[in-house]
């Protein structure tokens, strides 16, 4: 509970999927890496309500075993949990260019594949399908993950444009993040 406290300061799911990913009722869409806590799948979930289907990925069991828990307590029924590693592209078992949407939210600091993450996304994204990425910034912060782990967004934007991503927009997605949507071609 008080890393979520802590995470609603910190990020806006609302407002990130809503205004800068323009999530719509009946979307397909995967938050690569969600977490245990539903932090983005679960306001996704009521955003693309009865007729879309939210997948939370996550290669932790535990993860995804609390995602779900959260998601009967809301009486969510369009949450798909799927166990994968998402660093191997090929792995995930949704079916591929089928997603209108996919999240990588504070996922990229964690890896040293971060190419592979981006291909596995843009492998399962349809033509016209938009990535949201969002990561700590780089320069020092009160908290989070050491400076060193941290991607700098002209990397992530680099890995991107080689995949065949083109970056729709750039944002201040915090105090302590930045952002990036991304187009698949």
């Amino acid at each position: 509970m008080k890393g979520e406290v802590v995470a609603a300061k910190l990020l806006d799911p609302q407002a990130l999927l809503k205004q800068e990913l323009g999530v719509q009722f009946g979307h397909q869409l995967a938050d690569f890496g969600c977490g245990g806590a539903g932090y983005f799948t679960l306001p996704a979930a009521r955003l693309v309500g009865s007729r879309g289907k939210v997948y939370a990925v996550d290669i932790l069991k535990s993860a995804l075993e609390g995602v779900l828990s959260k998601a009967k307590l809301e009486n969510l029924l369009n949450i798909e949990t799927v166990w994968s590693d998402v660093e191997r592209v090929g792995a995930t078992k949704i079916t591929p260019t089928t997603l209108d949407s996919g999240l990588l939210i504070n996922i990229m600091f964690q890896s040293r594949q971060n190419e592979n993450i981006l291909q596995e996304a843009h492998r399962l994204l349809k033509q016209g399908g938009k990535l949201l990425v969002v990561d700590w910034k780089v320069e020092p912060t009160p908290f989070g993950p050491p400076s060193p782990n941290r991607l700098a967004p002209e990397k992530v934007m680099e890995l991107a444009t080689k995949l065949g991503f083109t970056q729709e927009k750039q944002f201040e997605a915090g105090p302590y993040h930045y952002g990036f949507v991304f187009v698949k071609q």
